[in-house]
């Protein structure tokens, strides 16, 4: 065989190879990516509060196939026969900023969507453009609505503190502070007891994968108060505590978007972090006001670095 003939037949074979693989194999139909100025976790949580209002808006219910670590969410969406798959990879660009991979697959027409999407402006292509444009603009929006400054690393102050535990999923984290806030402050004003300083949540434990938590919610007290024995309220010296800063600013709804970005300063700083937030509330949400002046400091402690 002529070395001509032999060049045709390996790329030929190459391009076959790569063929099959694109129609075949490839994961997606179509690839969509963008830079936003928040951290991956921001983008992680923001997908799931996406597809929530998707389901009311638009009829589309989307399911969790496969997550990971904040930066990786595998979605089933579907809409009367339309059945789509959305592989979202968010991946840290630096302290301020995340790019975000969306693969997306037509479970019905895949082939032909592979073969035409880069060519020619489909209905596939363009809704899906649209929806991606859509969730990058509302989530823009959304981080008008707080404020992360990191401090690198510091050390929270010690407080002896009356405490009630509390479990819940994280999104529910402001909502369960609200709920249970006069169980503890009521027991507190009952027995005449000084509320001295803002309250705390030390997180106890903070399951990554089923995005749960267990919690104290504290209240600084004199450490001279004498303990009054309760099925619910407990008493303790909440120790110092050494590790990442940050201030957040906003609805404390959200706070937990201080610790996404602490996690990805962590991550580019060499730093390994307990799952133990522990976070301090200087604003009253009682009080009303500008959102974006409530200040709440965040101290995650961490193993090594």
């Amino acid at each position: 065989m002529k070395i001509k003939n032999r060049i045709v037949l390996g790329f030929s074979l190459i391009l076959s190879v790569l063929l099959v693989w694109y129609l075949f194999v490839k994961e997606c139909d179509y690839c969509i990516s963008f830079e936003i100025k928040t951290s991956t976790g921001t983008v992680f949580q923001g997908i799931q509060e996406w597809s929530n209002v998707q389901l009311k808006n638009d009829k589309e219910r989307y399911t969790i196939l496969e997550k990971r670590n904040f930066d990786f969410i595998r979605q089933e969406m579907v809409k009367g026969k339309t059945k789509m798959e959305y592989n979202w990879e968010m991946k840290y660009v630096n302290d301020s900023t995340t790019k975000v991979n969306v693969g997306i697959k037509e479970l019905n027409h895949s082939i032909y969507n592979r073969l035409t999407a880069p060519f020619f402006k489909t209905p596939f292509k363009e809704e899906q453009i649209k929806k991606i444009v859509d969730f990058r603009n509302g989530l823009d929006n959304f981080l008008k609505n707080f404020k992360v400054k990191i401090k690198g690393e510091v050390t929270s102050q010690e407080a002896f503190v009356a405490y009630i535990n509390i479990k819940c999923v994280l999104q529910e984290k402001a909502q369960s502070l609200i709920m249970r806030d006069g169980d503890i402050t009521g027991f507190l004003r009952i027995h005449n007891i000084k509320i001295i300083g803002r309250p705390y949540i030390e997180i106890v434990n903070w399951d990554l994968d089923k995005e749960k938590l267990v919690f104290n919610y504290c209240f600084p007290i004199n450490k001279n108060t004498q303990i009054i024995e309760d099925s619910i309220v407990k008493f303790k010296t909440l120790k110092a505590v050494k590790g990442l800063g940050a201030s957040y600013f906003g609805s404390y709804r959200t706070s937990d978007r201080a610790w996404f970005a602490l996690r990805d300063y962590a991550k580019e700083n060499g730093y390994e972090l307990e799952n133990t937030p522990l976070e301090r509330y200087l604003a009253n949400p009682f009080d009303g006001g500008d959102e974006l002046t409530w200040e709440a400091q965040i101290v995650i402690p961490f193993k090594k670095k």
